[in-house]
């Protein structure tokens, strides 16, 4: 006899419940956009949220970049690393072809 508790690597997870207060215009504006897209209230309503939610993730990641690369270039020009050979040799070469 097979343990019934055992649960399949295919059974979905358990759903969560969110709910929101609305008001009757928010419902209605709601309610026809999900009926222009034929898409149920519920339907419409997760994937908007959930697009809006992956915007605001990706928005912020940008920001955090943002800071960190703002943070590394004026750390990289108030303290430069010293010249190494490599860049000497660039250098040189760079004055020769551009007389310079």
């Amino acid at each position: 006899m097979k343990n019934m508790a055992t649960k399949s690597p295919r059974t979905r997870a358990k759903a969560e419940r969110l709910e929101a207060r609305v008001t009757a215009e928010q419902k209605g504006l709601i309610e026809r956009a999900a009926s222009l897209q034929g898409r149920t209230v519920t339907d419409f309503v997760l994937a908007s949220v959930q697009d809006a939610a992956r915007r605001a993730i990706e928005e912020h990641r940008q920001l955090e970049l943002s800071v960190r690369d703002s943070e590394a270039f004026v750390e990289a020009m108030l303290n430069p690393a010293p010249a190494n050979d490599r860049l000497r040799e660039t250098m040189r070469r760079y004055r020769e072809t551009t007389g310079g």
